[in-house]
């Protein structure tokens, strides 16, 4: 099993900023993927940003311009640099990961959640 840890939630102003991040640890082989999504009050949960483990983002277009993610490979963590927030941009923020447990072949990938942190813009 892998378990993540999430941190750095919380309440901010709007045009303030908060950083994020998330921790990986357990039976972890390899990374594909880790990264942010969000469920915002009454909402389905949606993308923010991934990052691979070579490097390559994605970013939801909403958050694209003041959202910055970033990883650590060696500590299997991710960040999230969360700049001019936006009362919209209020929700439990979910940290993701796609993960290998062996180097067998084929290779088989598991996804983990996080159990969420809170972020709360006020206007």
């Amino acid at each position: 099993q892998v378990q993540l840890v999430e941190s750095g939630g919380g309440l901010v102003q709007a045009g303030g900023s908060l950083r994020l991040s998330c921790a990986a640890s357990g039976r972890i082989f390899n990374v594909n993927t880790m990264g942010w999504y969000r469920q915002p009050p009454g909402k389905q949960r949606e993308l923010v940003a991934t990052i691979t483990g070579g490097g390559t983002t994605d970013y939801a277009d909403s958050v694209k311009g003041r959202f910055t993610i970033s990883g650590d490979n060696a500590k299997n963590t991710v960040y999230l640099q969360m700049n001019s927030l936006k009362p919209e941009d209020t929700a439990v923020y979910y940290c993701y990961t796609r993960t290998r447990r062996n180097s067998g072949v084929p290779a088989v990938w598991y996804d983990y959640w996080g159990q969420g942190t809170q972020v709360t813009v006020s206007s």
